[in-house]
């Protein structure tokens, strides 16, 4: 097992992270941070939320940055407000013990722009965006990024899926140039693929962390057979049976996911909806409660859940399969982070046992159907 010194990460970095508890490399900064810090290089890192993607690429970024050009020099691209607020905080801490002082700026929707147009006045030396946000600001000719250096795409199979593929391709075709860009990726669908062929390097290194299985092995993936009529009453037996534990909830629409919050509010347990009409602020007074332990169950909509990084979940339940394999992913993906187990758990209904088939050709895992 590598040491972060035998990587090339320099001491004060190092010490920060010590800081921050992270003693050891996970399996993808061992394979990334060598590469990213000796070659310029594009790259394509395969792996799963949760496995420490930030700092795999956010401590080879920060090298990288002359602090004596007060431009931006590095660019990290990630789907939702709450992701990019969050690899801002972890790559700020990563800094705390160097020597320079190395400026990061945060830009997302949801906030007044005016704000961030004002932030990027001041020196900059990294930015951090959602990509609609970006484009916004490069349009107003309030970003300039001609002098970066990288270009990182973190989450990218999530931010094609929530729509943002237009934006993307803008934003690649106009840093084109001298710059690496680094795509990090839980799962490689048809238009990520194009995306590699389109604007990186043929020769760009790839790197896979378990390869073998798309979903993390911590997770066990059970199923109960029920009816459409029965699901409320499963999910509160099976929320009864999992009293001592906190999890997430996905519905496949906004209607079902109100729905199913009231009735379980009804029934006594602690639990609040995210859900894609919600008021940015609403959505993250939702979220501190969670993070904080004050509600015991999120219920969600797929896109709602992007982003959330949540550790120590026990379980996620699915009131219906999702209608796309990767969801399936992303959504087990949310509980098991950080090397600890978790459940996944699918209510299924007669018309889609074959969708059990499905996923677990797919994937390469295996459902045990269970009693509740």
């Amino acid at each position: 097992m590598a040491t972060f010194k035998e990587l090339g990460v320099q001491s004060g970095y190092i010490k920060g992270l010590n800081e921050l508890g992270i003693k050891n490399p996970t399996e993808i900064q061992e394979k990334t941070i060598p590469t990213l810090l000796n070659s310029k290089t594009d790259f394509i890192g395969l792996a799963q939320t949760g496995t420490g993607k930030t700092a795999a690429y956010g401590l080879p970024m920060l090298h990288q940055i002359d602090v004596s050009k007060p431009v931006i020099q590095g660019l990290i691209l990630s789907p939702t407000r709450e992701l990019v607020q969050q690899i801002k905080k972890q790559l700020f801490r990563f800094t705390k013990y160097i020597d320079d002082r190395i400026f990061l700026e945060a830009v997302y929707g949801g906030e007044k722009i005016d704000r961030q147009v004002k932030a990027l006045e001041r020196t900059t030396h990294i930015v951090v965006a959602t990509p609609g946000r970006l484009i916004d600001l490069i349009e107003r000719g309030s970003i300039d990024l001609k002098q970066i250096k990288t270009i990182i795409l973190d989450e990218a199979d999530e931010m094609l899926s929530m729509g943002f593929k237009q934006d993307l391709n803008r934003i690649l075709k106009y840093t084109n140039g001298t710059r690496n860009t680094w795509l990090f990726s839980a799962t490689m669908p048809q238009e990520i693929q194009r995306i590699v062929k389109t604007y990186m390097d043929p020769s760009a290194v790839n790197v896979q962390v378990n390869k073998d299985s798309q979903v993390n092995a911590n997770i066990t993936h059970l199923f109960v057979k029920t009816t459409i009529k029965q699901k409320n009453d499963v999910i509160v037996r099976l929320l009864e049976s999992r009293d001592q534990e906190r999890g997430i909830i996905f519905c496949r629409t906004k209607a079902g996911t109100q729905n199913l919050t009231a009735f379980l509010k009804e029934e006594g347990f602690s639990v609040e909806a995210l859900e894609g009409d919600m008021q940015q602020r609403d959505r993250e007074k939702v979220m501190r409660m969670f993070k904080k332990e004050s509600i015991d169950v999120l219920i969600s909509t797929d896109v709602s859940a992007r982003g959330i990084d949540v550790y120590n979940l026990g379980f996620v339940i699915h009131h219906q399969l999702p209608e796309q394999i990767e969801y399936y992913t992303h959504r087990s993906g949310r509980t098991a982070r950080a090397g600890k187990a978790g459940y996944s758990i699918a209510l299924v209904i007669p018309s889609e046992n074959h969708r059990i088939h499905e996923l677990q050709k797919e994937l390469g895992i295996y459902f045990n159907e269970t009693k509740v």
